[in-house]
């Protein structure tokens, strides 16, 4: 990564999204700073400590308050992730660059790096720092933010190798929903890490992957429903009215069943004239001859098997009213 010059430092840095100006002790005395200027700029508040021994410019942390991806990218090049010390963003770091959503999203900075098989540095062994050694072939890597990361397909695989069915199936369904990968992509890197650990789950985590599904609390409920032996619904189904026109799109619609069960996230109901308006929803589904499940994250993870029962009962209505 290319660091400022004295004088640039100064001014607060340049290009700051294509050259982000970062760097330890020993990168910004390399750039021409002397131990008593770092301090003056330091004390200045023109740089400033992003972790021990490193530091960054005044301009580009600002910015950073507004985008997480740049927060985080400073993180990872004031760890080592840069390709002049063969560290590469990866894992959960690339997906927070990539702003892929993650299951169990790091929360304390901590920043993950892959490092090429045959690479032996110890400084990549720090507190807040995860680092991994596996083959990095130059088509799974790429560079945003000015740091270098893996693609967002070996991202994916990555974390689907490494971690639950669930996570993984979280971080492929939003890969392929923000379109920054595709089955085929996935498929290639799968291909390229044959016979690597956790491929196996990884490619089950690929197969079930849809681009459909709008959040991880979808790929969650997703997950649930298969674990708990309910045939697959169909994801973002437009319900019509009696008169042609549409109704809503729901989260998940099992029409043999006539039944709809919808993801209720913290941010998708904020007031009164959401809920009712919700409640306007939900009584012309059931006018048109749906049951309706309302499911929270709290339910999905508190008592899973209960959603999945209630999803049943909603069969077993739709079953007995056709029947009458």
């Amino acid at each position: 990564m290319e660091l400022h010059n004295e004088g640039v430092a100064e001014r607060n840095g340049g290009d700051a999204l294509s050259k982000i100006p970062v760097g330890r002790v020993a990168d910004w005395r390399a750039a021409g700073l002397s131990a008593k200027r770092l301090r003056m700029l330091t004390k200045s508040g023109e740089l400033i400590r992003i972790r021990h021994g490193a530091y960054a410019t005044r301009e580009i942390v600002t910015k950073a308050e507004a985008d997480p991806g740049l927060r985080h990218a400073l993180e990872v090049a004031a760890s080592g992730g840069t390709r002049e010390r063969k560290g590469i963003a990866s894992h959960q770091s690339a997906a927070q660059l990539w702003r892929l959503s993650l299951l169990d999203a790091p929360s304390d900075g901590t920043v993950t790096l892959t490092v090429p098989r045959g690479t032996r540095d110890g400084s990549y062994q720090r507190p807040g720092l995860v680092s991994h050694v596996a083959e990095l072939p130059g088509e799974h890597v790429t560079e945003l933010y000015g740091v270098p990361v893996t693609t967002a397909a070996r991202t994916v695989i990555d974390i689907a190798r490494s971690a639950t069915f669930t996570a993984g199936v979280v971080v492929a369904d939003s890969a392929l929903h923000e379109r920054h990968s595709s089955k085929a992509d996935l498929r290639r890197v799968l291909a390229r890490c044959e016979g690597w650990p956790g491929v196996a789950r990884a490619r089950r985590a690929v197969d079930f992957a849809s681009p459909l599904a709008e959040s991880a609390l979808e790929s969650c409920a997703r997950v649930v429903f298969h674990e708990r032996e309910l045939p697959a619904p169909m994801l973002q189904a437009h319900i019509l009215g009696a008169d042609g026109g549409l109704i809503a799109r729901v989260d998940f619609c099992w029409a043999r069943y006539r039944t709809i069960a919808e993801a209720d996230g913290l941010l998708k109901y904020q007031g009164r004239p959401d809920a009712i308006a919700e409640l306007k929803r939900d009584r012309l589904l059931r006018e048109a001859g749906y049951e309706v499940v309302h499911f929270t994250w709290q339910e999905l993870f508190g008592e899973p098997g209960r959603v999945a029962e209630r999803v049943r009962a909603g069969f077993n209505r739709a079953i007995r009213i056709g029947a009458s």
